[in-house]
């Protein structure tokens, strides 16, 4: 039991000694009334076991069959070592006919242990430029051959003028 089923049953138990009134109980629980007299009537009938999920301890429908997992972490270990997850996933649909998504490759094999091969390089970091003496002492340079100061002072590249 978890504590929010835990705490559904002692609700419940003061609803049932009458101390709590249904609406009472829908707040306390975050749920609707017509839900509590549900969970009431369950749980006069179950008890305790009606309070838990019915598929729980059951296996999911969407999981991946042992063979399945077993098949993926051998091919991995065996013809296609070295492959990282992206990699292997394309081999495996590709050469097995085993469509998985990456990440399905990706939990199975970190699951059993294996990481994919590829070393990460570090980011190598970048060079600043050398600092001028003083501030502001940065070297302005205007290579365009537009009129930007509007014919109030000489352009900024006399070398090319307009045609």
């Amino acid at each position: 039991m978890n504590s929010k089923e835990q705490q559904r049953i002692m609700v419940l138990n003061e609803v049932e000694r009458g101390s709590l009134t249904g609406a009472q109980a829908a707040h306390l629980m975050g749920v609707s009334v017509r839900h509590v007299r549900r969970l009431l009537t369950a749980f006069r009938h179950d008890g305790v076991r009606a309070l838990a999920h019915g598929n729980r301890g059951r296996p999911s429908p969407r999981a991946l069959s042992p063979e399945v997992r077993e098949a993926v972490v051998t091919l991995a270990l065996g013809p296609y070592d070295g492959a990282n997850h992206t990699h292997l996933t394309e081999l495996l649909a590709e050469r097995d006919g085993l469509h998985l998504s990456r990440s399905s490759v990706r939990r199975i094999l970190l699951g059993e242990g294996i990481r994919t091969p590829r070393r990460r390089r570090p980011p190598r970091h970048r060079r600043r430029r050398e600092r001028f003496a003083q501030e502001g002492m940065l070297l302005q340079v205007d290579g365009s051959r537009h009129d930007w100061l509007e014919g109030r002072r000489p352009l900024a590249h006399p070398h090319r003028r307009h045609r």
